[in-house]
Protein backbone atom coordinates (compact mmCIF):
# COMPACT_ATOMS: atom_id res chain seq x y z
CA UNK A 1 0.00 0.00 0.00
CA UNK A 2 1.53 3.79 -0.80
CA UNK A 3 2.84 5.50 1.76
CA UNK A 4 1.11 8.43 2.59
CA UNK A 5 2.94 9.54 5.84
CA UNK A 6 4.95 12.42 4.48
CA UNK A 7 1.96 14.36 3.73
CA UNK A 8 -1.61 13.45 5.83
CA UNK A 9 -4.43 14.83 4.17
CA UNK A 10 -7.26 15.38 6.52
CA UNK A 11 -8.78 12.18 5.30
CA UNK A 12 -5.95 10.23 6.21
CA UNK A 13 -5.76 11.81 9.11
CA UNK A 14 -9.46 10.99 10.47
CA UNK A 15 -9.41 7.07 8.96
CA UNK A 16 -5.83 6.99 11.70
CA UNK A 17 -7.96 7.74 14.07
CA UNK A 18 -11.21 5.51 13.36
CA UNK A 19 -8.48 2.86 13.13
CA UNK A 20 -7.00 3.70 16.27
CA UNK A 21 -10.65 4.02 17.61
CA UNK A 22 -11.34 -0.04 16.19
CA UNK A 23 -7.75 -1.19 17.58
CA UNK A 24 -8.26 0.39 20.91
CA UNK A 25 -12.59 -1.02 21.28
CA UNK A 26 -10.80 -3.99 19.67
CA UNK A 27 -8.01 -4.88 22.64
CA UNK A 28 -10.69 -3.96 25.26
CA UNK A 29 -13.13 -6.25 24.19
CA UNK A 30 -10.50 -9.23 23.14
CA UNK A 31 -11.41 -9.49 19.74
CA UNK A 32 -9.25 -11.99 17.70
CA UNK A 33 -5.94 -11.51 16.82
CA UNK A 34 -4.95 -10.28 13.05
CA UNK A 35 -7.96 -8.79 11.94
CA UNK A 36 -7.47 -6.80 8.87
CA UNK A 37 -8.51 -3.24 9.65
CA UNK A 38 -7.64 -2.00 6.07
CA UNK A 39 -11.00 -2.66 5.18
CA UNK A 40 -12.54 -0.05 7.35
CA UNK A 41 -12.37 3.17 4.90
CA UNK A 42 -13.58 7.06 5.53
CA UNK A 43 -14.91 8.72 2.33
CA UNK A 44 -17.44 11.64 1.72
CA UNK A 45 -20.84 10.25 2.45
CA UNK A 46 -23.33 10.17 -0.68
CA UNK A 47 -25.28 13.25 1.04
CA UNK A 48 -23.79 15.79 1.92
CA UNK A 49 -26.80 16.69 4.54
CA UNK A 50 -25.08 13.17 6.59
CA UNK A 51 -22.12 14.95 7.49
CA UNK A 52 -18.84 15.48 6.12
CA UNK A 53 -17.56 11.97 5.65
CA UNK A 54 -18.56 8.72 6.50
CA UNK A 55 -17.18 5.17 7.59
CA UNK A 56 -17.93 1.72 7.13
CA UNK A 57 -15.68 0.20 10.40
CA UNK A 58 -18.79 -1.33 11.97
CA UNK A 59 -20.26 -3.08 8.64
CA UNK A 60 -16.94 -4.86 7.94
CA UNK A 61 -15.84 -5.35 11.51
CA UNK A 62 -19.08 -6.56 13.18
CA UNK A 63 -18.28 -10.32 11.70
CA UNK A 64 -14.97 -10.64 14.11
CA UNK A 65 -16.26 -8.62 16.70
CA UNK A 66 -19.35 -11.20 17.50
CA UNK A 67 -21.42 -7.97 17.41
CA UNK A 68 -24.64 -6.56 15.24
CA UNK A 69 -23.34 -4.07 12.77
CA UNK A 70 -25.39 -1.41 14.50
CA UNK A 71 -24.53 -2.50 18.03
CA UNK A 72 -21.37 -2.43 17.09
CA UNK A 73 -21.49 1.32 15.05
CA UNK A 74 -22.47 2.50 18.80
CA UNK A 75 -19.51 1.50 20.35
CA UNK A 76 -16.96 3.12 17.88
CA UNK A 77 -19.04 6.62 17.70
CA UNK A 78 -18.79 6.74 21.56
CA UNK A 79 -15.25 6.48 21.22
CA UNK A 80 -14.89 8.81 18.26
CA UNK A 81 -17.57 11.61 20.18
CA UNK A 82 -14.59 12.21 22.32
CA UNK A 83 -11.75 12.82 19.28
CA UNK A 84 -10.83 16.80 19.71
CA UNK A 85 -11.14 17.04 15.74
CA UNK A 86 -14.61 15.76 15.27
CA UNK A 87 -17.73 17.62 16.39
CA UNK A 88 -20.24 14.93 16.05
CA UNK A 89 -21.02 11.50 15.36
CA UNK A 90 -23.88 9.46 13.91
CA UNK A 91 -24.75 6.07 13.31
CA UNK A 92 -27.55 5.90 10.74
CA UNK A 93 -29.12 2.80 8.97
CA UNK A 94 -27.41 -0.78 9.88
CA UNK A 95 -24.26 0.68 11.07
CA UNK A 96 -23.07 3.38 8.97
CA UNK A 97 -20.99 5.95 10.98
CA UNK A 98 -21.25 9.47 9.78
CA UNK A 99 -18.93 12.33 11.05
CA UNK A 100 -19.14 15.74 10.80
CA UNK A 101 -15.84 17.70 11.91
CA UNK A 102 -14.82 20.95 13.41
CA UNK A 103 -14.30 23.98 11.57
CA UNK A 104 -10.67 24.10 12.72
CA UNK A 105 -10.49 20.74 10.46
CA UNK A 106 -10.87 22.67 7.49
CA UNK A 107 -8.72 25.36 8.05
CA UNK A 108 -5.18 22.51 8.91
CA UNK A 109 -6.94 21.38 5.78
CA UNK A 110 -6.09 24.30 3.78
CA UNK A 111 -2.52 24.63 5.49
CA UNK A 112 -1.84 21.12 4.57
CA UNK A 113 -2.62 22.44 0.64
CA UNK A 114 -0.19 25.37 1.34
CA UNK A 115 2.36 23.41 2.63
CA UNK A 116 2.48 20.55 0.21
CA UNK A 117 2.18 22.90 -2.73
CA UNK A 118 2.52 20.65 -5.95
CA UNK A 119 3.19 17.28 -3.91
CA UNK A 120 -0.56 17.70 -2.52
CA UNK A 121 -2.00 14.19 -3.00
CA UNK A 122 1.67 12.45 -4.32
CA UNK A 123 1.79 9.22 -2.33
CA UNK A 124 5.35 7.02 -2.45
CA UNK A 125 5.60 3.30 -2.28
CA UNK A 126 3.40 2.50 -5.17
CA UNK A 127 4.34 -0.88 -7.32
CA UNK A 128 6.06 -1.07 -10.65
CA UNK A 129 3.06 -0.69 -13.84
CA UNK A 130 3.17 -1.16 -17.07
CA UNK A 131 1.23 1.08 -19.23
CA UNK A 132 0.84 0.24 -22.82
CA UNK A 133 -1.71 2.07 -24.56
CA UNK A 134 -2.35 4.18 -28.02
CA UNK A 135 -0.53 0.69 -30.01
CA UNK A 136 -1.96 1.64 -33.66
CA UNK A 137 -1.11 -0.27 -36.63
CA UNK A 138 1.78 1.31 -38.21
CA UNK A 139 -0.33 1.49 -40.94
CA UNK A 140 -0.83 5.22 -41.38
CA UNK A 141 -1.90 8.22 -39.71
CA UNK A 142 -3.54 8.55 -35.86
CA UNK A 143 -7.20 9.30 -36.59
CA UNK A 144 -9.61 11.05 -33.97
CA UNK A 145 -9.95 7.79 -31.95
CA UNK A 146 -6.65 6.48 -31.71
CA UNK A 147 -6.59 10.04 -29.55
CA UNK A 148 -8.60 9.37 -27.12
CA UNK A 149 -7.11 5.98 -26.39
CA UNK A 150 -3.47 8.11 -26.46
CA UNK A 151 -4.74 10.80 -24.05
CA UNK A 152 -6.46 8.73 -21.96
CA UNK A 153 -3.41 6.21 -21.67
CA UNK A 154 -1.20 9.15 -20.44
CA UNK A 155 -3.61 10.24 -18.12
CA UNK A 156 -3.68 6.90 -16.39
CA UNK A 157 -0.08 7.01 -16.08
CA UNK A 158 0.36 10.56 -15.10
CA UNK A 159 -2.37 9.25 -12.48
CA UNK A 160 -0.42 6.26 -11.35
CA UNK A 161 2.67 7.93 -11.23
CA UNK A 162 1.60 10.79 -8.96
CA UNK A 163 0.37 7.65 -6.85
CA UNK A 164 3.58 6.64 -6.03
CA UNK A 165 4.05 4.11 -8.77
CA UNK A 166 6.58 3.44 -10.96
CA UNK A 167 5.44 3.57 -14.33
CA UNK A 168 6.62 2.62 -18.03
CA UNK A 169 4.64 3.95 -20.64
CA UNK A 170 4.92 1.85 -23.41
CA UNK A 171 3.42 0.99 -27.38
CA UNK A 172 3.33 -2.07 -28.92
CA UNK A 173 4.42 -2.23 -32.60
CA UNK A 174 1.85 -4.28 -34.97
CA UNK A 175 4.83 -4.77 -37.21
CA UNK A 176 3.94 -8.57 -37.95
CA UNK A 177 1.25 -9.92 -39.92
CA UNK A 178 -0.76 -9.66 -43.02
CA UNK A 179 -1.49 -5.81 -42.34
CA UNK A 180 1.69 -4.22 -42.50
CA UNK A 181 2.12 -6.64 -45.73
CA UNK A 182 -0.49 -4.87 -47.36
CA UNK A 183 1.07 -1.27 -46.16
CA UNK A 184 4.01 -2.75 -47.66
CA UNK A 185 2.31 -3.36 -51.30
CA UNK A 186 0.08 0.44 -51.06
CA UNK A 187 3.79 1.80 -50.19
CA UNK A 188 5.23 0.08 -53.60
CA UNK A 189 2.13 1.73 -55.81
CA UNK A 190 3.43 4.77 -54.42
CA UNK A 191 6.82 4.17 -55.03
CA UNK A 192 6.12 3.33 -59.04
CA UNK A 193 3.71 6.47 -58.77
CA UNK A 194 6.74 8.90 -57.67
CA UNK A 195 9.12 6.74 -60.77
CA UNK A 196 6.44 8.59 -63.03
CA UNK A 197 3.94 5.71 -63.46
CA UNK A 198 0.33 6.46 -63.75
CA UNK A 199 -0.75 3.81 -61.29
CA UNK A 200 -4.64 4.82 -61.57
CA UNK A 201 -7.48 4.01 -59.25
CA UNK A 202 -5.83 2.33 -56.13
CA UNK A 203 -7.12 -0.90 -55.77
CA UNK A 204 -9.76 -2.29 -53.56
CA UNK A 205 -7.96 -4.11 -50.35
CA UNK A 206 -4.81 -1.62 -50.05
CA UNK A 207 -4.63 1.71 -48.11
CA UNK A 208 -5.56 4.45 -50.55
CA UNK A 209 -4.42 7.91 -48.81
CA UNK A 210 -1.99 10.06 -49.75
CA UNK A 211 -0.28 9.87 -46.62
CA UNK A 212 1.47 7.14 -48.48
CA UNK A 213 3.16 9.56 -51.01
CA UNK A 214 6.35 10.69 -48.95
CA UNK A 215 6.66 6.73 -48.66
CA UNK A 216 7.22 5.80 -52.36
CA UNK A 217 9.28 9.35 -53.35
CA UNK A 218 11.76 8.17 -50.31
CA UNK A 219 12.06 4.64 -52.20
CA UNK A 220 12.43 6.25 -55.24
CA UNK A 221 15.19 8.31 -53.95
CA UNK A 222 16.70 5.93 -52.20
CA UNK A 223 17.06 3.07 -54.57
CA UNK A 224 16.14 4.28 -57.93
CA UNK A 225 14.29 1.72 -59.94
CA UNK A 226 16.36 -0.77 -58.46
CA UNK A 227 13.15 -2.39 -56.89
CA UNK A 228 10.95 -2.73 -60.14
CA UNK A 229 13.16 -5.89 -61.54
CA UNK A 230 12.28 -7.42 -58.11
CA UNK A 231 10.06 -10.24 -57.58
CA UNK A 232 7.60 -9.04 -54.45
CA UNK A 233 9.10 -11.92 -52.08
CA UNK A 234 12.26 -9.66 -52.38
CA UNK A 235 11.28 -6.09 -52.12
CA UNK A 236 8.58 -7.01 -49.98
CA UNK A 237 10.54 -6.84 -46.85
CA UNK A 238 12.50 -3.24 -48.02
CA UNK A 239 9.52 -1.58 -47.96
CA UNK A 240 7.89 -2.76 -45.60
CA UNK A 241 10.90 -1.70 -43.53
CA UNK A 242 10.64 1.69 -44.89
CA UNK A 243 7.07 2.45 -44.96
CA UNK A 244 6.82 1.02 -40.90
CA UNK A 245 9.50 3.35 -39.71
CA UNK A 246 8.40 6.68 -41.66
CA UNK A 247 4.48 5.34 -39.97
CA UNK A 248 6.10 5.20 -37.00
CA UNK A 249 8.24 8.51 -36.91
CA UNK A 250 4.70 10.35 -38.01
CA UNK A 251 2.69 8.72 -35.66
CA UNK A 252 5.57 9.87 -32.86
CA UNK A 253 5.00 13.25 -34.17
CA UNK A 254 1.41 12.87 -33.74
CA UNK A 255 1.58 12.07 -30.45
CA UNK A 256 4.22 14.91 -29.77
CA UNK A 257 1.68 17.15 -30.51
CA UNK A 258 -1.02 15.98 -27.71
CA UNK A 259 2.89 15.96 -25.65
CA UNK A 260 2.51 11.94 -25.35
CA UNK A 261 5.99 10.32 -25.35
CA UNK A 262 6.62 6.61 -24.56
CA UNK A 263 9.24 5.46 -22.36
CA UNK A 264 9.20 1.86 -25.34
CA UNK A 265 8.45 0.44 -28.43
CA UNK A 266 8.21 -2.71 -28.63
CA UNK A 267 8.52 -4.55 -31.99
CA UNK A 268 6.22 -7.51 -32.52
CA UNK A 269 8.04 -8.78 -34.87
CA UNK A 270 10.92 -8.84 -32.59
CA UNK A 271 9.35 -11.70 -30.66
CA UNK A 272 9.55 -14.20 -34.18
CA UNK A 273 12.79 -13.38 -34.80
CA UNK A 274 14.49 -16.71 -36.29
CA UNK A 275 16.96 -17.35 -33.24
CA UNK A 276 15.03 -16.07 -30.54
CA UNK A 277 11.37 -16.47 -31.77
CA UNK A 278 9.64 -16.14 -28.23
CA UNK A 279 6.41 -17.48 -29.59
CA UNK A 280 7.75 -20.49 -29.66
CA UNK A 281 9.15 -20.44 -26.43
CA UNK A 282 6.40 -19.35 -24.85
CA UNK A 283 4.30 -22.03 -26.66
CA UNK A 284 6.73 -25.12 -24.91
CA UNK A 285 6.31 -22.92 -21.37
CA UNK A 286 2.79 -23.59 -21.49
CA UNK A 287 2.86 -27.20 -22.75
CA UNK A 288 5.25 -28.15 -20.19
CA UNK A 289 2.44 -26.86 -17.57
CA UNK A 290 -0.44 -28.66 -18.85
CA UNK A 291 -1.96 -25.77 -20.60
CA UNK A 292 -1.74 -26.74 -24.12
CA UNK A 293 -3.23 -29.94 -26.32
CA UNK A 294 -3.96 -30.65 -29.68
CA UNK A 295 -8.05 -30.61 -29.86
CA UNK A 296 -10.56 -29.63 -31.90
CA UNK A 297 -12.73 -26.90 -31.32
CA UNK A 298 -16.84 -26.74 -31.60
CA UNK A 299 -18.51 -24.99 -33.74
CA UNK A 300 -19.31 -21.84 -32.34
CA UNK A 301 -22.96 -20.41 -31.08
CA UNK A 302 -24.67 -17.39 -32.79
CA UNK A 303 -22.35 -14.91 -34.79
CA UNK A 304 -19.18 -16.74 -36.53
CA UNK A 305 -16.36 -16.45 -34.86
CA UNK A 306 -13.03 -15.14 -36.65
CA UNK A 307 -10.42 -17.92 -35.67
CA UNK A 308 -12.59 -20.88 -35.31
CA UNK A 309 -11.36 -23.96 -38.13
CA UNK A 310 -13.26 -26.95 -38.05
CA UNK A 311 -10.05 -29.39 -37.59
CA UNK A 312 -7.33 -30.62 -34.91
CA UNK A 313 -5.15 -28.11 -34.25
CA UNK A 314 -2.81 -26.84 -30.99
CA UNK A 315 -5.30 -24.99 -28.57
CA UNK A 316 -4.71 -23.05 -25.58
CA UNK A 317 -6.56 -23.93 -22.08
CA UNK A 318 -8.23 -21.11 -21.66
CA UNK A 319 -11.29 -22.00 -20.10
CA UNK A 320 -9.24 -22.97 -16.83
CA UNK A 321 -8.25 -20.03 -16.50
CA UNK A 322 -11.78 -18.18 -16.83
CA UNK A 323 -12.54 -18.01 -20.54
CA UNK A 324 -15.51 -19.30 -22.20
CA UNK A 325 -13.51 -21.24 -24.73
CA UNK A 326 -10.61 -23.37 -25.25
CA UNK A 327 -8.71 -20.68 -28.19
CA UNK A 328 -6.13 -21.76 -31.45
CA UNK A 329 -2.59 -20.99 -31.55
CA UNK A 330 -1.64 -22.00 -35.08
CA UNK A 331 -3.76 -20.98 -38.31
CA UNK A 332 -4.05 -23.60 -41.16
CA UNK A 333 -1.07 -22.26 -42.91
CA UNK A 334 1.03 -22.81 -39.85
CA UNK A 335 1.74 -19.36 -39.00
CA UNK A 336 0.92 -17.96 -35.60
CA UNK A 337 -2.68 -16.35 -34.33
CA UNK A 338 -2.26 -13.05 -33.09
CA UNK A 339 -3.69 -14.36 -29.93
CA UNK A 340 -0.19 -16.07 -30.02
CA UNK A 341 2.20 -13.50 -30.40
CA UNK A 342 -0.24 -11.61 -27.50
CA UNK A 343 0.61 -14.34 -25.09
CA UNK A 344 4.46 -14.01 -25.89
CA UNK A 345 4.18 -10.40 -25.32
CA UNK A 346 2.67 -10.02 -21.83
CA UNK A 347 4.48 -13.45 -20.95
CA UNK A 348 7.58 -10.94 -22.04
CA UNK A 349 6.38 -8.09 -19.93
CA UNK A 350 6.16 -10.17 -16.83
CA UNK A 351 9.62 -11.14 -17.36
CA UNK A 352 10.73 -7.47 -17.39
CA UNK A 353 9.18 -7.43 -14.42
CA UNK A 354 5.65 -6.34 -14.52
CA UNK A 355 3.52 -8.22 -12.17
CA UNK A 356 0.61 -5.30 -12.90
CA UNK A 357 -0.12 -5.17 -16.17
CA UNK A 358 -2.55 -2.56 -18.27
CA UNK A 359 -3.99 -2.12 -21.63
CA UNK A 360 -6.11 0.41 -23.29
CA UNK A 361 -7.59 -0.83 -26.06
CA UNK A 362 -10.12 0.42 -28.48
CA UNK A 363 -14.21 -0.01 -28.63
CA UNK A 364 -13.63 -3.41 -31.25
CA UNK A 365 -11.59 -5.42 -28.81
CA UNK A 366 -13.88 -6.19 -25.87
CA UNK A 367 -14.44 -9.72 -26.89
CA UNK A 368 -10.48 -9.74 -26.69
CA UNK A 369 -10.83 -9.47 -22.89
CA UNK A 370 -11.32 -13.01 -21.17
CA UNK A 371 -8.76 -14.33 -23.15
CA UNK A 372 -5.97 -12.18 -22.74
CA UNK A 373 -6.61 -12.13 -19.16
CA UNK A 374 -6.53 -15.84 -18.73
CA UNK A 375 -3.34 -16.14 -20.67
CA UNK A 376 -2.08 -13.70 -18.30
CA UNK A 377 -3.10 -16.04 -15.16
CA UNK A 378 -1.55 -18.86 -17.17
CA UNK A 379 1.95 -17.25 -17.66
CA UNK A 380 2.33 -15.95 -14.77
CA UNK A 381 1.04 -18.71 -12.53
CA UNK A 382 -1.36 -16.03 -11.12
CA UNK A 383 1.09 -13.88 -10.04
CA UNK A 384 0.42 -11.31 -12.71
CA UNK A 385 -2.70 -9.22 -13.17
CA UNK A 386 -3.78 -7.57 -16.50
CA UNK A 387 -6.21 -4.95 -15.97
CA UNK A 388 -8.12 -3.64 -19.74
CA UNK A 389 -9.95 -0.48 -19.98
CA UNK A 390 -11.84 -0.10 -23.22
CA UNK A 391 -12.02 3.04 -24.94
CA UNK A 392 -14.91 3.86 -26.67
CA UNK A 393 -15.52 5.73 -30.00
CA UNK A 394 -15.42 9.40 -30.63
CA UNK A 395 -18.11 11.31 -32.54
CA UNK A 396 -16.53 14.06 -34.39
CA UNK A 397 -19.05 17.03 -34.57
CA UNK A 398 -19.10 20.45 -35.47
CA UNK A 399 -22.41 22.28 -34.16
CA UNK A 400 -23.90 19.11 -33.67
CA UNK A 401 -23.20 17.88 -37.28
CA UNK A 402 -20.83 15.33 -38.35
CA UNK A 403 -17.32 16.20 -39.37
CA UNK A 404 -16.36 14.91 -42.91
CA UNK A 405 -13.39 12.92 -43.42
CA UNK A 406 -9.98 14.23 -44.08
CA UNK A 407 -8.81 14.28 -47.48
CA UNK A 408 -5.37 13.06 -46.70
CA UNK A 409 -6.15 10.05 -45.06
CA UNK A 410 -8.79 8.92 -47.14
CA UNK A 411 -11.41 7.87 -44.86
CA UNK A 412 -11.32 9.59 -41.84
CA UNK A 413 -10.31 12.33 -39.42
CA UNK A 414 -6.86 12.70 -38.52
CA UNK A 415 -5.59 13.58 -35.08
CA UNK A 416 -3.18 16.01 -35.95
CA UNK A 417 -5.87 18.15 -37.79
CA UNK A 418 -8.29 18.38 -34.82
CA UNK A 419 -5.59 18.98 -32.40
CA UNK A 420 -4.14 21.93 -34.78
CA UNK A 421 -7.51 23.10 -35.26
CA UNK A 422 -8.71 23.11 -31.25
CA UNK A 423 -5.46 23.18 -29.62
CA UNK A 424 -3.90 20.30 -27.15
CA UNK A 425 -5.40 21.42 -24.15
CA UNK A 426 -8.83 21.27 -25.42
CA UNK A 427 -8.22 17.56 -26.95
CA UNK A 428 -6.68 16.26 -24.05
CA UNK A 429 -9.52 17.36 -21.40
CA UNK A 430 -12.42 16.68 -23.30
CA UNK A 431 -10.98 13.32 -24.16
CA UNK A 432 -11.13 12.85 -20.45
CA UNK A 433 -14.55 14.56 -19.70
CA UNK A 434 -16.22 11.44 -20.06
CA UNK A 435 -15.86 7.75 -18.53
CA UNK A 436 -13.49 5.88 -20.84
CA UNK A 437 -16.18 3.28 -21.63
CA UNK A 438 -18.62 5.72 -22.83
CA UNK A 439 -18.92 6.98 -26.81
CA UNK A 440 -18.41 10.64 -26.39
CA UNK A 441 -19.60 13.62 -28.95
CA UNK A 442 -16.84 15.74 -29.62
CA UNK A 443 -17.92 19.16 -31.27
CA UNK A 444 -14.85 21.57 -32.23
CA UNK A 445 -17.41 24.63 -32.04
CA UNK A 446 -17.79 23.84 -28.74
CA UNK A 447 -14.32 23.10 -27.40
CA UNK A 448 -13.98 27.27 -28.68
CA UNK A 449 -16.65 28.57 -26.84
CA UNK A 450 -15.26 30.58 -23.90
CA UNK A 451 -18.58 29.92 -21.39
CA UNK A 452 -19.32 27.63 -18.60
CA UNK A 453 -20.78 25.01 -21.38
CA UNK A 454 -16.99 24.42 -22.29
CA UNK A 455 -15.34 22.50 -19.57
CA UNK A 456 -11.77 23.23 -20.21
CA UNK A 457 -12.22 27.15 -20.83
CA UNK A 458 -14.22 26.67 -17.10
CA UNK A 459 -11.11 25.03 -15.50
CA UNK A 460 -8.57 26.85 -16.97
CA UNK A 461 -10.32 30.79 -16.57
CA UNK A 462 -10.38 29.46 -12.35
CA UNK A 463 -6.91 28.90 -12.45
CA UNK A 464 -6.47 32.42 -14.47
CA UNK A 465 -8.84 33.95 -12.27
CA UNK A 466 -6.93 33.14 -9.21
CA UNK A 467 -3.78 35.03 -10.62
CA UNK A 468 -5.83 37.69 -11.24
CA UNK A 469 -6.86 38.40 -7.65
CA UNK A 470 -3.53 38.09 -6.58
CA UNK A 471 -2.83 41.42 -9.13
CA UNK A 472 -5.26 42.92 -7.81
CA UNK A 473 -4.35 42.15 -4.27
CA UNK A 474 -0.88 43.53 -5.15
CA UNK A 475 -2.16 46.72 -6.47
CA UNK A 476 -5.06 47.05 -3.68
CA UNK A 477 -3.73 45.82 -0.29
CA UNK A 478 -0.34 43.94 -0.40
CA UNK A 479 2.27 45.32 -2.37
CA UNK A 480 4.58 43.12 -0.70
CA UNK A 481 2.91 39.77 -2.01
CA UNK A 482 5.10 37.52 -3.62
CA UNK A 483 5.12 37.10 -7.48
CA UNK A 484 7.38 33.85 -7.25
CA UNK A 485 4.72 30.81 -6.24
CA UNK A 486 6.97 29.25 -3.53
CA UNK A 487 7.18 32.58 -1.93
CA UNK A 488 3.91 33.40 -2.11
CA UNK A 489 2.80 30.17 -0.85
CA UNK A 490 4.87 30.64 2.01
CA UNK A 491 4.13 34.56 2.68
CA UNK A 492 0.09 32.97 2.47
CA UNK A 493 0.98 29.89 4.64
CA UNK A 494 1.47 32.76 8.27
CA UNK A 495 -2.57 33.63 7.31
CA UNK A 496 -5.03 33.46 10.11
CA UNK A 497 -6.71 30.79 7.99
CA UNK A 498 -9.55 30.02 10.76
CA UNK A 499 -11.23 33.42 9.66
CA UNK A 500 -12.31 31.29 7.23
CA UNK A 501 -15.92 31.02 8.15
CA UNK A 502 -19.20 31.70 5.90
CA UNK A 503 -20.66 28.43 4.23
CA UNK A 504 -19.56 29.13 0.97
CA UNK A 505 -16.13 29.51 2.14
CA UNK A 506 -16.07 26.13 4.35
CA UNK A 507 -17.26 24.60 1.35
CA UNK A 508 -14.58 25.61 -0.95
CA UNK A 509 -12.38 23.70 1.89
CA UNK A 510 -14.18 20.48 1.91
CA UNK A 511 -13.66 20.49 -1.62
CA UNK A 512 -10.11 21.29 -1.04
CA UNK A 513 -9.50 18.87 1.19
CA UNK A 514 -11.28 15.62 -0.65
CA UNK A 515 -8.77 16.35 -3.80
CA UNK A 516 -5.84 13.14 -2.35
CA UNK A 517 -8.87 10.90 -1.47
CA UNK A 518 -10.32 11.74 -5.04
CA UNK A 519 -6.55 11.06 -6.73
CA UNK A 520 -6.52 8.01 -4.32
CA UNK A 521 -10.03 6.85 -5.65
CA UNK A 522 -9.26 7.70 -9.13
CA UNK A 523 -5.96 5.54 -9.26
CA UNK A 524 -7.69 2.65 -7.60
CA UNK A 525 -10.35 2.16 -9.94
CA UNK A 526 -8.08 3.50 -13.20
CA UNK A 527 -10.46 5.90 -14.22
CA UNK A 528 -8.37 9.68 -14.95
CA UNK A 529 -12.08 10.88 -15.76
CA UNK A 530 -12.69 11.54 -12.01
CA UNK A 531 -9.81 14.26 -12.16
CA UNK A 532 -11.29 16.17 -15.04
CA UNK A 533 -15.20 15.90 -12.84
CA UNK A 534 -13.48 17.35 -9.91
CA UNK A 535 -11.93 20.05 -11.52
CA UNK A 536 -15.15 21.08 -13.04
CA UNK A 537 -17.15 21.51 -9.52
CA UNK A 538 -14.22 23.16 -8.11
CA UNK A 539 -13.89 25.61 -10.79
CA UNK A 540 -17.28 25.80 -10.54
CA UNK A 541 -17.72 26.44 -6.42
CA UNK A 542 -14.56 29.03 -6.87
CA UNK A 543 -16.37 31.03 -9.82
CA UNK A 544 -20.15 31.11 -7.70
CA UNK A 545 -18.10 32.30 -4.35
CA UNK A 546 -16.44 34.99 -7.03
CA UNK A 547 -20.19 36.02 -8.31
CA UNK A 548 -21.77 35.91 -4.88
CA UNK A 549 -19.05 38.81 -3.95
CA UNK A 550 -19.97 41.10 -6.51
CA UNK A 551 -23.26 40.96 -4.92
CA UNK A 552 -22.34 40.59 -1.66
CA UNK A 553 -19.17 42.97 -0.58
CA UNK A 554 -18.68 41.10 2.43
CA UNK A 555 -17.66 38.05 0.77
CA UNK A 556 -15.23 39.41 -1.81
CA UNK A 557 -12.19 38.12 -1.88
CA UNK A 558 -10.33 41.59 -1.15
CA UNK A 559 -11.55 43.77 1.56
CA UNK A 560 -9.32 46.68 1.47
CA UNK A 561 -10.04 47.66 5.83
CA UNK A 562 -9.29 44.36 6.85
CA UNK A 563 -5.66 42.99 6.07
CA UNK A 564 -6.16 39.68 7.59
CA UNK A 565 -9.18 38.13 6.08
CA UNK A 566 -8.04 39.22 2.70
CA UNK A 567 -5.08 37.64 3.45
CA UNK A 568 -6.94 34.50 5.01
CA UNK A 569 -8.72 34.51 1.91
CA UNK A 570 -5.68 35.06 -0.74
CA UNK A 571 -4.79 31.43 0.97
CA UNK A 572 -7.17 29.97 0.05
CA UNK A 573 -7.67 31.37 -3.53
CA UNK A 574 -4.08 29.83 -3.71
CA UNK A 575 -5.23 26.59 -2.62
CA UNK A 576 -7.53 26.93 -5.41
CA UNK A 577 -4.59 27.54 -7.90
CA UNK A 578 -2.77 25.04 -6.60
CA UNK A 579 -4.94 22.29 -7.00
CA UNK A 580 -6.32 23.26 -10.62
CA UNK A 581 -2.65 23.22 -11.31
CA UNK A 582 -2.12 19.54 -9.87
CA UNK A 583 -4.85 18.57 -11.43
CA UNK A 584 -4.57 20.02 -15.21
CA UNK A 585 -0.56 18.74 -14.68
CA UNK A 586 -1.65 14.89 -14.48
CA UNK A 587 -4.25 15.58 -17.00
CA UNK A 588 -1.69 16.92 -19.35
CA UNK A 589 -3.33 20.47 -19.53
CA UNK A 590 -1.43 23.58 -19.40
CA UNK A 591 -2.92 25.86 -15.97
CA UNK A 592 -2.83 29.53 -17.85
CA UNK A 593 -2.30 32.84 -15.42
CA UNK A 594 -3.91 34.59 -17.94
CA UNK A 595 -6.68 33.83 -20.42
CA UNK A 596 -5.99 35.62 -23.82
Amino acid sequence: MPDTSSAPHLFADVLARVHAACRALAADANWPEGIDFSRVVVEPPRDASHGDMATNAAMVLAKEAKAKPRDLAEQIAERLRADALIAKVDVAGPGFINLTLKPAAWAEALRTVLREGADYGRVHGGTKVNVEYVSANPTGPMHVGHCRGAVFGDALASLLQFGGHDVTREYYINDAGAQVDVLARSAFLRYREALGENIGAIPEGLYPGDYLKPVGAALAKEHGDKLLAMSEAEWLPTVRAKAIAMMMDEIKDDLAALNIRHDVFFSERSLIETGNNKVAETIDFLKAKGDIYEGRLPPPKGAPVEDWEDREQLLFKATAYGDDVDRPLIKSDNSYTYFASDIAYHKNKFDRGFAEMIDVWGADHGGYIKRMQAAVKATTSGKGALDVKIVQLVKLLRNGEPVKMSKRSGDFVTLREVVDEVGQDAVRFMMLYRKNDAVLDFDLAKVMEQSRDNPVFYVQYGHARGHSIFRNARAEVFPELPEDTGKRIAWLGESAVERLSDPVELELLKRLAIFPRMLEAAAAAHEPHRIAFYLYDLASEFHALWTKGRDLPYLRFIINNDADLTKARLAMVQGVVSVLASGLAILGVHAPDEMR
